[in-house]
């Protein structure tokens, strides 16, 4: 019997001793990691640890004090060219409100990235509008206004629209926020299922402990003292086995840690 060769992991984002901050405040300092073609992986924390500031990062809005971020082979800190616009368009966002368009319909919406940034006819874009629709079951809601659905009806439509250009990395901000606890679920296995029938590598912030342990395949810890990562790998491994007591305390929900423990 011959056996395959194992497929080695591609890397899709590689980001090496990033340091970021505004102005002379540092908020994240030598941070290093990788994340893998097909990954599901997820940015964690405390309040203020720097989640919004390393995803800012990676989508291009910030650039690094030091450090480079490098997204499928092109590094994007270097702002000059199109590469780097050429990157971001394989880059879908979808942002913690949905940042849809008031006065647009969802169909308008989700049409919006591709009327700006392809030379698609009108009629091919209306049937790709519908088909993203359908992905993430909002059918029959093309031409209702994001006021006239519910919150997470707005969120499965900012994902249409991020997954408009078919994009090989989305990045999500807080998906789960202002969601109750059943339709934060369903969307937890929305994208799980797009993540599984794509392939579409997943990069998530949020400090949610039920979608952190239903989605990831990995995890990154920052934290706000260290000002780095502190902790990576699989929720449940670092939930059971780490040896820090900050993320034992995060995963587990405790209230009290010994202060005067060096948790590095």
């Amino acid at each position: 019997m011959i056996n395959k060769p194992i497929k080695e992991k591609r890397v899709a984002i590689k980001v090496t001793e990033m340091v970021a901050g505004y102005g002379e405040d540092i908020i994240l300092n030598h941070v290093n990691f990788e994340v893998n073609e097909g990954e599901i992986f997820v940015i964690l924390g405390g309040s203020g640890c720097g989640k919004s500031t390393l995803l800012k990062h990676l989508i291009g809005l910030n650039q690094p004090i030091s450090g480079s971020i490098v997204i499928d082979g092109v590094d994007i800190t270097d702002y000059k060219g199109g590469s780097f616009q050429q990157v971001l368009r394989q880059c879908g966002i979808l942002f913690q409100s949905g940042a849809l368009f008031g006065s647009m319909t969802v169909a308008e919406n989700v049409a919006l990235p591709m009327q700006e940034h392809t030379d698609l006819t009108a009629a091919y874009i209306d049937n790709i509008v519908r088909m993203k629709l359908a992905q993430v079951s909002l059918t029959g809601y093309e031409n209702h206004l994001p006021s006239e659905i519910s919150g997470g009806m707005r969120k499965r439509a900012g994902l249409a629209r991020a997954m408009a250009l078919n994009p090989k990395i989305l990045f999500f901000d807080e998906p789960s926020a202002g969601l109750d606890p059943v339709t934060s679920a369903e969307l937890d296995q929305l994208i799980i299922r797009l993540n599984r029938s794509y392939g579409t590598t997943m990069v998530i912030v949020t400090h949610e402990l039920p979608s952190i342990f239903a989605v990831a395949d990995r995890v990154i810890m920052l934290d706000k003292r260290f000002k780095t990562i502190i902790a990576e790998g699989a929720p449940q491994y670092l939930c059971d086995n780490s040896q820090n007591p900050y993320v034992r305390q995060f995963f587990n929900r405790e209230t009290e840690i010994d202060k005067d423990n060096d948790i590095l």
